[in-house]
């Protein structure tokens, strides 16, 4: 039922030319208060406060459809910034609250996140510390972006001085493993999108009398390609499988180390049996495997969450098949 209403406003509000507008700084409030005043952003919240009372299974293909369709805007970052807030009992302020992947002090005293996902439009940050989470409000940020063409992800500064007392209930642990999971969900999301696209050009593209889609060398990446998307669906499937509102940190490591190492060489293969229409701004591929190539790389790639589940692995003293075994059964009964 959410899947299917939140699908249709994302198809309305959300479509190529809307999407390349915002990211060319257009403003994305009245597709941002169509969500909100439908419910969208309290989906994990409880029927008493409010909320739809989603479990993490519910919210799994909700953020799906959310990859899918490249939102230009922090929903899937809301969402969870919403639930971590409820643990703090601080009420989340209205507007577009997005999740920080770190946050620092410098030497002059002001304080940084680094590369933040739609850091170019957010109204607030969320980052975690070690003994809370701070929500930081981003009218008073320096806002660099990072140069990127259609990127929304900015560095934020907020200069010495400013007054943040961690609010405790959440830490730095809970806001990693949020932003693990959610963007290996939303890899998966756009990269189905990816394939569909793919697997329709190479129907619809001839050479030499046939649909390039016959040819066995053709097939032959686009099986391989849809591997990579199942493995990065299943992967990310596996950090929403438990209880509760807080995806585990060993089951998001695992599905944001699959999920972006699947999402390169998604997009690789996509724009390579697209040949050159591939790669124009024209052609809407681009929305989709820009998002892959930055969520790839958002709240770890695959090069730092794989020594997470291998320090895990060696520390289980099982073997591969046990390990994966237990961490599925792990979920399934939390």
């Amino acid at each position: 039922m959410f899947v299917e209403a939140i699908e249709a406003i994302l198809q309305d509000r959300f479509t190529p030319a809307a999407i390349r507008a915002i990211e060319a700084g257009g403003d994305p409030g009245p597709a941002w208060n169509a969500l909100a005043e439908a419910g969208f952003l309290e989906l994990l919240a409880g029927e008493d406060a409010g909320g739809a009372g989603l479990t993490l299974p519910d919210l799994f293909p909700v953020l799906i459809t959310i990859g899918r369709h490249a939102v230009p805007a922090p929903l899937a970052q809301s969402i969870a910034a919403r639930a971590l807030l409820a643990r703090t009992g601080v009420q989340a302020p209205a507007g577009m609250i997005t999740l920080a992947q770190s946050c620092r002090r410098e030497a002059d005293g002001a304080l940084v996140c680094a590369q933040t996902q739609f850091g170019t439009i957010a109204d607030y940050v969320l980052a975690g510390t070690p003994n809370g989470l701070l929500l930081l409000d981003c009218s008073a940020a320096e806002r660099i972006g990072t140069g990127v063409h259609g990127s929304q992800c900015a560095t934020l500064r907020w200069p010495a001085g400013l007054a943040a007392e961690p609010l405790p209930g959440a830490t730095s642990v809970d806001v990693q493993a949020w932003g693990a999971s959610l963007h290996a969900a939303l890899i998966a999301g756009a990269a189905a999108r990816v394939g569909e696209m793919t697997l329709q050009y190479c129907q619809d593209r001839s050479q030499f009398g046939k649909a390039i889609g016959k040819y066995q060398a053709i097939q032959h990446q686009l099986a391989v390609m849809t591997e990579h998307i199942a493995a990065a669906t299943v992967a990310a499937e596996m950090a929403f499988a438990g209880a509760g509102d807080q995806p585990k940190q060993l089951s998001a490591a695992i599905a944001k180390a699959r999920s972006s190492e699947a999402a390169q060489i998604i997009a690789a293969t996509a724009h390579g049996l697209h040949g050159a229409i591939g790669i124009t701004e024209e052609y809407d591929l681009q929305l989709l495997t820009r998002r892959l190539h930055e969520w790839r790389a958002v709240h770890g790639s695959e090069a730092g969450w794989t020594v997470t589940v291998g320090d895990a692995f060696l520390r289980s003293g099982a073997s591969v098949v046990e390990f994966a075994r237990e961490v599925g059964q792990a979920e399934a009964a939390a």
